[in-house]
Order: C-alpha cells, then structure tokens, then sequence
C-alpha cells in the first residue's frame, strides 16, 4: 500500500508543475498589465513599478523565480492590495469555501447516493423515471442560471432565505448556494449509483445471499452497497474540481467573500500574483484531493494496488 501512495504522489508532482507552468504563460500573455489601467500613474512610474515586482524580467526567469517562491511556501504580494500577501488574502477567504464546498459536497452524497439508491431498487418505475429526470435536467443546467432561478423564486417571491450573504445571519444564508453548488453532482452521483447498482444485484453474490433468506434492505447495505460505491469514488474527484471551480460562479453570484470572489477580482484587475496564486492553490487541493480518492480506491479494492 506505501509503494501503491507512493506512486500516485510522484504522478502528481508533474501534473501539478504543468498546470503551474500554463497558468504562468497565459496570465502573462493576457494583454495589459496589473498597472496599465491606473490612469494616474505616469508611464515612469508604472515603469518602476515593474521594475520594484520585477515585471520586466525575461519570463523564464519570472517563472524560475516563482516556482523558487512557491518552494518556499511564498505566493508572492497582490499588486492591488497593499501591504497584503496573496497567501493572508486566500487565508482570510478560505475558511467560506471550504465550508460552501463540503457542505455542497456531502449533499450532493447523501441525497446522490439516496436517490440512485432507491432508482436502482424500483427500475423502471415511476421514480425512477422522476429521479432519472431530475437528474438530466440538473446536468444539463448551469450553475450561473440555477443560481439567479433559486434567488427570484426562494428569495424574491417566496422569501423564505436571503438572497446574498450581507446581512443575512445564521446558516439560512448557506441554503441557496449550498444547493446550487450540490444540485449538478446530486444529479451525477445519483446515476452512477444506479447503474453501478442495478449491475450488483445481478451478480451470483447477491443471487447466494438473496437464497439465504437475506432481505432486501440487509443485502443492499451489507453486500451490494460497498461494490456499487467504486465508480462513486472514482467520480469524487472530478467531483471536487467541479464544485470548486463552480464556487467561483456561486461566489461571486451570492457575494460570499471566500477564495472565488477573489480570483474574479484578480483576473478583472490583472493582479497576476493572486490569480496565479489561487490557481496554484485550486491545482494542488485538486491533486491532493484525487490522491486522496486514488488511495481510499486502492483501499477499497486491492486489485487496484497491484495492477
């Protein structure tokens, strides 16, 4: 098992360099820069201004410079917020994604596992149909248009929740974007487990368990339901990556002041080190976290470790 987590750390390692190296180039091949649009700002000052953040390097020596920084656990300063690091701006905001992404995340599991479950158990019923249905139509639509629905019709007719995070107290501000967040990966996981599932019950274990006069509840749960979550956990960490990067969208659409909203600010303002900042943090939260679902897969299903 030690070999098997060791692999997967190596294979991660490269991953995580390139989408470094690509974010680099392409946020410095956007055209203007973090103080060409300060319109006070004379063309000598701007220039030692890039001078002072050493702008006017040759890139490549940026980008060694960079990676040296991150090596040594330094994002660098924002250029748009003074006397700030971009590590204290994503310490400051993290604490609201990573409440909004777990709390999306385990919904999305609960109520994904739940309603594949009982779609699997009554195939081709009415609910499974409904639970089918829904589960297209929560793949099918985005984020940034569930998101402006759920307002107008909880917020602005019904006016049972809060329609953005100022002002609003308590955990009733959560509802509207932990479901946003949750509603496309319910849908996602709620077919995987059906169709994972209905192939379960029809293998030759479950037949010999059925014949020992098992029920039907004991047979899902103790024989059935541990094989049918392989492709669930397989799914989790394109899982986390969605919601994450959806959180960008949800952030900014409900005013939550976590790690999204600040990216949207970053990349409006050309601030360079906080959005290449937040990518960095975003890439190696997304490896870490399919390291993790690797290794919990392996510990699920040995043949795994010694293919």
């Amino acid at each position: 098992m030690l070999r098997y987590t060791l692999l997967r750390i190596l294979g991660a390692i490269p991953t995580l360099l390139l989408v470094i190296a690509l974010a680099f180039v392409m946020v410095h091949a956007a055209p203007g820069g973090p103080f060409a649009d300060d319109r006070v700002v004379s063309p000598d000052i701007e220039a030692n201004l890039n001078t002072a953040y050493d702008l006017d390097d040759p890139l490549p020596k940026q980008f060694l410079r960079y990676v040296g920084g991150l090596l040594r656990g330094d994002l660098g300063p924002s250029f748009r917020y003074v006397d700030r690091s971009v590590s204290e701006l994503i310490g400051g905001a993290l604490p609201y994604s990573l409440m909004l992404g777990a709390a999306a995340m385990s919904l999305a599991l609960v109520l994904g596992v739940g309603a594949g479950t009982l779609a699997a158990l009554r195939q081709d019923s009415v609910l499974d149909r409904l639970i089918m249905g829904f589960s297209m139509t929560g793949i099918s639509i985005p984020v940034f248009v569930v998101a402006p629905a759920l307002i107008l019709l909880f917020a602005v007719k019904l006016k049972w929740l809060p329609a953005g995070w100022s002002g609003a107290p308590g955990v009733g501000r959560y509802v509207l974007p932990v479901v946003t967040l949750a509603l496309p990966q319910i849908a996602y996981i709620a077919r995987l487990t059906r169709a994972s599932l209905i192939d379960v019950l029809g293998r030759d274990f479950i037949r010999t368990a059925r014949a020992q006069g098992l029920g039907t509840a004991t047979v899902v749960r103790v024989h059935a339901l541990k094989p049918a979550m392989l492709p669930v956990l397989s799914y989790l960490g394109p899982a986390i990556a969605a919601i994450l990067t959806g959180s960008v969208v949800v952030e900014e659409v409900f005013g939550i002041p976590g790690v999204g909203q600040f990216f949207v600010r970053g990349a409006l303002n050309r601030d360079y080190t906080l959005v290449l900042g937040i990518v960095v943090f975003y890439a190696s939260l997304i490896v870490a976290l399919n390291l993790v679902v690797d290794v919990l897969y392996g510990v699920i299903d040995p043949r795994v470790r010694y293919r």
